[in-house]
């Protein structure tokens, strides 16, 4: 790494025009150096010590001098906070204040070391999982026999998929997400990267027992057993929710501390879901529909009758069932909104968040993020890889297209 940051430095001098980004940091690290050795001549220990001694230390003129001196070091993020700290008077209070201000600024500190070497360190990591990998596979050669076996499964999946199927989410999402290449049109042969995208999407529904896990990706699986459960929690979520509202009207759902709290609970409920789910939706149904009749009650809404009670507690005690019309399209929606992500960035996918999911555009927008940033290393490490192994799998006409690089 240190080897790698003076060669990045050298390019950076030798390039047309002179790039100085990196030269102008050296320069500022030569200032603080400076800086330090003022400081250790400015708070000599020894010397303070003998003026505590002798009854001649300035406390206030010390105190005066570190405040500054944090002012011209930290953030501007901090700026305040040290304004605050100079009008405390109490020297203990004072003492306390600093030392709680200096550790946010180390942490500042280390913050802006990570973030500015994270190019290097992702480069790096990237060519270190590289040749590791390739020294594994020149020592056992069926070493991707799985990962074949799952690209293959989802070039499969992807033929049989039609974008345009009526449970689609909306026609703005839908048309952001346009798949390429024929995806979706079962007279051509499905683009690499569309392949890839898919294979990514099945790890999400994965089977706990099958053992043939992509070789490629097996360092990640326990976080994308994670992201998988996540999901599924979002999926139950979405559908409590949807349901809520279709028996309690908008009026209650406009307001945010109500959604918040309805949340709250379901999150708190369905957290065995998967090993209890008849048990977990017994106890969701009974208090969402305790919930939705005290709060339209405290808005002086009309609350909602016997029958339409039972009707709620009916609904939602339904969505146990992987059938669940609510829950399917619920699940389609959030898959189809991790494709965009995959597809097209966070940001353009965020622009046409599908409208049934409003409610848990936080939640999903946060689970978009891991899964991207996931996948996008993976594809990064083993693109050429996969490349390799798709020319086999899809049609030779479509083979040559082999670019599987991240968007």
């Amino acid at each position: 790494m240190y080897n790698a940051f003076w060669n990045h430095l050298k390019e950076q001098l030798l390039s047309t025009p002179p790039d100085f980004t990196c030269a102008l940091e050296l320069l500022k690290d030569v200032k603080e150096n400076r800086l330090r050795n003022e400081i250790e001549e400015a708070l000599d220990t020894d010397l303070l010590k003998q003026e505590a001694e002798h009854g001649a230390l300035d406390v206030p003129h010390l105190s005066n001098y570190i405040l500054n001196l944090m002012a011209l070091l930290c953030a501007p993020v901090r700026d305040e906070a040290i304004q605050k700290l100079e009008t405390i008077r109490d020297p203990v209070q004072l003492l306390r204040g600093i030392f709680r201000v200096l550790g946010l600024m180390k942490m500042d500190m280390v913050n802006y070391t990570i973030q500015s070497f994270r190019p290097y360190l992702q480069e790096h990591s990237i060519q270190y999982e590289q040749a590791k990998f390739q020294e594994l596979l020149d020592k056992q050669p069926n070493l991707l026999d799985y990962t074949t076996k799952w690209l293959t499964k989802a070039a499969t999946d992807i033929t049989t998929l039609c974008p345009s199927s009526p449970d689609s989410p909306s026609s703005s999402c839908s048309m952001a997400c346009s798949l390429p290449s024929g995806a979706g049109n079962n007279s051509e042969p499905p683009s690499p990267t569309m392949v890839l995208y898919q294979g990514y999407l099945n790890l999400l529904l994965w089977d706990l027992e099958n053992v043939e896990f992509p070789e490629t990706l097996l360092m990640d699986r326990i976080r994308l057993q994670e992201l998988a459960f996540q999901l599924h929690q979002l999926t139950v979520l979405a559908s409590v929710l949807l349901v809520a509202r279709s028996f309690s009207g908008e009026v209650l759902f406009r307001s945010p501390e109500f959604v918040d709290r309805l949340k709250c609970i379901t999150k708190a409920l369905t957290e065995e879901f998967i090993s209890r789910p008849e048990e977990t939706m017994l106890s969701v149904s009974e208090q969402v529909s305790q919930e939705v009749h005290q709060g339209l009650k405290d808005m002086g809404l009309t609350t909602l009758s016997t029958e339409n009670t039972a009707s709620l507690l009916g609904q939602l005690q339904n969505i146990t069932k992987k059938e669940n019309c609510i829950r399917s399209i619920v699940d389609q929606w959030i898959r189809f909104f991790l494709k965009c992500c995959l597809l097209h960035g966070m940001q353009e996918s965020l622009l046409h968040f599908p409208g049934g999911l409003i409610l848990i555009e936080k939640e999903l927008a946060q689970l978009g993020w891991k899964f991207l940033n996931l996948m996008h290393h993976n594809q990064q490490v083993f693109g050429p890889y996969y490349a390799e192994i798709l020319k086999h799998i899809i049609h030779p006409a479509q083979a040559q297209e082999t670019d599987v690089e991240p968007n």
